[in-house]
Formats: structure tokens, sequence, C-alpha cells
């Protein structure tokens, strides 16, 4: 069951504790929500935090820890809400980048699974000492080599601006692809080019070196 609208139960809802650094709170804001006067809360708030606790433990907080803050530009988002920003997308309305609903359970749906019944969930990061450090043409390819080198990703989307990025975690899928919007556009890997398998270490390396101060290593 969705979450009371009252102040006080969703005040509740947005402490819950993801891991080690991320509360629910951090993931709730909507600019299509805080406009349009909705409620960006989950239908089923058991499987939003099952979904977000996975993608902070395991991506979040092991990317915060090597390269510092993280930074949230958006995340979860209710049916209601993905559903209200598609339409208004679909009518060619500017701001509102959302595809649909179906396409997005268990991504920036967190309380829905998807088609094979896997649960997930999405968050557009910035990780600021990272564009910081690195704002060459094509360098947002070697935060996405550490992770595809580190982490359990699903998928990445990277976007021009600070380099921000699409992250999921989803059950049963591992390193489907990483795709960018930043030149040069198009997929930098996934499975079936030549590039996917192995380690790359040559591509983000010199990031790395960057925070060598980091408590976690760089060992796969």
């Amino acid at each position: 069951m969705r979450p009371s609208r009252s102040v006080a139960a969703l005040a509740e809802f947005g402490r819950v504790r993801l891991s080690k650094s991320f509360f629910m709170r951090d993931f709730l804001f909507s600019d299509i929500a805080a406009i349009h006067g909705l409620a960006n809360v989950p239908d089923d708030p058991g499987l939003a935090i099952a979904a977000g606790t996975r993608l902070c433990e395991d991506l979040l907080e092991p990317l915060q820890e090597r390269f510092g803050r993280i930074a949230i530009r958006s995340a979860f988002r209710s049916a209601e809400v993905n559903g209200f920003g598609n339409a208004r997308q679909k009518a060619g309305q500017a701001g509102y980048n959302c595809a649909e609903n179906h396409k997005n359970f268990a991504g920036h749906i967190w309380d829905r699974r998807d088609a094979a019944g896997n649960m997930g969930a999405t968050a557009c990061i910035v990780v600021p000492a990272v564009w910081d450090r690195f704002q060459a043409e094509g360098d947002w390819r070697r935060l996405a080599w550490w992770v595809h080198d580190h982490l359990p990703y699903a998928d990445m989307e990277f976007f021009p601006r600070y380099w921000a990025c699409n992250l999921t975690w989803r059950e049963n899928r591992l390193r489907e692809g990483i795709y960018s919007f930043a030149k040069p556009k198009g997929f930098l890997t996934k499975p079936g080019m030549a590039n996917f398998e192995g380690g790359h270490e040559a591509e983000w390396r010199a990031l790395a070196d960057q925070f060598s101060g980091s408590r976690q290593k760089d060992g796969r």
C-alpha cells in the first residue's frame, strides 16, 4: 500500500535508511512532482525500499567511498509522476524526459518489477570530484570503465553536463551496456562488442590515481 499522504507518514518514510550514507528522502525529490503538485511516493513502499537498498549498497556506496560525495539529480518516480512526465514529453514540452512507464519499471519506477519479474532501481547521479578533475571531451569514459570493471551495474547512460549518469541496479541483470549522450555518442560497450570482456585499467588508471587516498582498493 502507498504510504499515507500525511506529512507525518511521508516524513517517516523518508527516514528509512537504505545504506550507510543514504536515506529514502534523498531519492524522493522530483521537479515534475514539485511543479505540478504530485505526491512522488511509491504504491509499494516495501519493493521500493528493497530495490533502493541494493542500488545504494551495491553501487552508490562503493562509488562514493572511492570518489567522494555523490549528488543525486533524480531517482525514484512514482508511476503517476513518470506517466505524467511521459505524456508531457510526447506533447513536445521541454524538460519532461520520462520514458513510458513500462520501460521505466525497475528503473526510475522502483516499486514496479520489469516484464521478467525483476526488481530494480535507477538514480541519475553526478560525482562532482570526478567532473572537477576530468572535463575534456570523452573523459566520462574514465568513470564508465571504472564502474564496469568494479561494480555490478545493470546499465549506465551518460549525459554531457557534469558527466551525469543514469546508474541502474537490477535483479538478474549484469553489465548490459554503457550508452552516452555525451561525445562520443553511442554505446561505449555492451555484450558482444570486442571491448566488453577483460579489464580496462588503462582507461581508468589516471582517474583512480587522482583519488589514491581512498580506502577502497583498485583491485577487481
